[in-house]
């Protein structure tokens, strides 16, 4: 764990918060969520969270309940949040895990997910609600 503060972070924390933010930008409209174990491949974080949302407006939205919601739980603040301008590519990095919510083209086109498909992909339970297509 890479932890920045000041008490140790376990894997099993980050993997919760990490949970949080996957379930934070689902319920504001984020799609096709992933969450990819990259800390032993990448020594300078344990996971990434990556998520596609429809338009900047989404974007901005999921940026702000992920970090409400890891705040509630009693998770970290972000130490930096990058892209908030025009919103194609929003990066919040926690230090030890770090949400990416981008764009559907902006994904399409920087295929995070196949430049990192070797990692570990953590499960997540989908709430059931949107899942059944309510």
């Amino acid at each position: 764990m890479r932890s920045t503060t000041s008490e140790q972070v376990t894997l099993e924390q980050v993997r919760q918060w990490c949970e949080l933010a996957a379930r934070a930008s689902w319920e504001k409209g984020g799609e096709d969520t992933v969450i990819l174990s990259v800390g032993e491949t990448l020594s300078i974080t344990d996971a990434f969270v990556i998520t596609s949302g429809a338009n900047p407006r989404m974007i901005r939205t999921m940026a702000e309940e992920v970090e409400e919601k890891i705040k509630a739980a009693g998770g970290p603040a972000p130490r930096s949040v990058e892209g908030l301008d025009d919103a194609r590519w929003v990066l919040m990095d926690y230090g030890d895990f770090v949400v990416h919510l981008l764009l559907a083209e902006a994904r399409d086109f920087y295929q995070l997910d196949r430049l990192w498909s070797d990692a570990e992909r953590w499960t997540w339970e989908v709430p059931e609600a949107r899942a059944a297509g309510e």
